[in-house]
């Protein structure tokens, strides 16, 4: 069972797409463990994004994150990680594959809806910044011997 961090920016929780957003994740049989909605502040965005920090976008991208609230989540599943980058397609929502939550809601890689743990490493940070572990529950589904 692997667990992966996942955020609603705050373009698609001001769109209003959250619902949306994450009763596709449930619908494809990940499991919500946690789940919030928070403003993001400067130095917690620049500490979630410092591998970005010597690139010409940081500036920008620190902006837009902390502009308004984001839905921070943890979903649970087989191969959750994985299932959960190809949910949300190409970073550019112009090259996403139709179907994928960045096509079907994303405008501009700037402004692209959602972000998602690409690798455990990342899964295991994310969720560390964003959650304490007490917030993180363990259940099971009511479908999961099928899944």
């Amino acid at each position: 069972m692997e667990r992966t961090y996942v955020m609603v920016k705050p373009d698609g929780v001001a769109r209003g797409l959250t619902g949306k957003i994450v009763t596709r994740f449930e619908e494809k049989g990940l499991n919500l463990v946690a789940a919030k909605l928070l403003q993001i502040d400067l130095a917690l965005a620049e500490e979630h994004y410092k591998e970005h920090a010597s690139k010409p976008f940081f500036k920008d991208l620190i902006s837009f994150i902390t502009s308004g609230p984001v839905f921070a989540m943890v979903l649970e599943g087989d191969d959750a990680i994985s299932i959960a980058r190809k949910m949300m397609g190409a970073t550019n929502p112009l090259e996403a594959v139709p179907g994928t939550i960045r096509a079907d809601f994303g405008m501009h890689t700037n402004h692209n809806i959602i972000h998602g743990s690409d690798s455990p490493a990342a899964a295991e940070r994310e969720i560390g910044l964003f959650f304490k572990s007490d917030e993180l529950l363990t259940s099971k589904r009511a479908d999961a011997d099928w899944l």
